[in-house]
């Protein structure tokens, strides 16, 4: 398990962080009880070895004028490597996915999807999405209400586990 690399302080900084990633060094190690410059260092540790990926600013999407939220569940017609990483590249460059996760069953691909309108998520659905390469069959469900967006990992869980494990 690579969480088992990380002390009880370095998964306390990470759950702190996911929280809010804009708080000072300063409070961040008070929080964690430690001081600051072991508090900087264990940080920095963490960024370099990757465990911390960036820091981001959640938006309001609607506040925003993004409207419409879509998920799209994608079947394609060959799961060759070549055309799954294919589609996955043509996911990146697609401006409207917001995510692409590939999936095991009956879907291949989930897509999150924003627009500011339905007509524009419309317009890249049939003249993108759709007539993609490789493309068979999109289904797409329109976001009403978010209940719950957390971010990252439920680290009280994960300490349960090492509790239990120890």
């Amino acid at each position: 398990m690579p969480s088992s690399k990380l002390d009880a302080i370095d998964r306390k900084i990470l759950s702190e962080l996911q929280t809010d990633g804009r708080m000072t060094n300063v409070e961040l190690a008070r929080r964690v009880g430690i001081s600051a410059p072991p508090c900087l260092r264990r940080v920095r540790t963490l960024e370099e070895a990757g465990y911390i990926r960036g820091y981001h600013a959640k938006v309001d999407i609607r506040e925003l004028g993004f409207e419409v939220q879509v998920f799209a569940m994608v079947g394609l017609q060959s799961q060759a490597e070549a055309d799954l990483s294919k589609f996955e590249e043509r996911c990146r460059n697609w401006p409207l996915v917001r995510e692409c996760h590939m999936l095991n069953g009956e879907v291949d691909f989930i897509l999150k999807c924003v627009a500011p309108d339905l007509s524009t998520f419309q317009s890249f659905l049939t003249e993108e999405l759709t007539a993609a390469e490789n493309v068979v069959s999109v289904k797409t469900s329109l976001v009403i209400r978010c209940a719950k967006d957390a971010p990252g990992v439920p680290f009280d869980v994960l300490e349960e586990r090492l509790g239990r494990s120890a």
